[in-house]
């Protein structure tokens, strides 16, 4: 016969950018990756944005007050191309998105479905 489990069963309708941020933080701590609530909101203003070139993000990102200069958004960019959340294309125009490996549903009608479990050992 199956163990008995305490199961939770939630449902949350979420704004846009929120059910964006939820998927980041997910990822974020199931891959033990520490990031700072700013820097959780300017993923999140890429993921809203999609595809976006690389200083006008830089200056979206100063103007939604995520941080102060676009300086620190593109070392932020840099930070995060390095631990492959997202991805940069081109030489001059460059293009900045979030990696496509991270699986963030971004666009449409979302339902997440996750099943995390944890299992007592005998």
């Amino acid at each position: 016969k199956m163990a008995q489990a305490n199961l939770v069963s939630k449902r949350v309708r979420m704004g846009h950018r929120d059910i964006i941020k939820y998927q980041l933080i997910t990822h974020c701590f199931m891959n033990d990756i520490q990031l700072s609530n700013n820097e959780l909101d300017c993923l999140t203003l890429l993921g809203a944005f999609g595809e976006f070139e690389l200083s006008e993000f830089c200056n979206a990102a100063v103007t939604e007050k995520i941080f102060k200069t676009s300086q620190t958004v593109r070392n932020f960019l840099t930070k995060a191309s390095k631990i492959k959340i997202v991805k940069k294309e081109g030489t001059n125009k460059k293009k900045i998105f979030l990696n496509d490996d991270l699986k963030v549903q971004t666009t449409g009608n979302i339902v997440l479905d996750f099943k995390i479990a944890y299992v007592t050992q005998k």
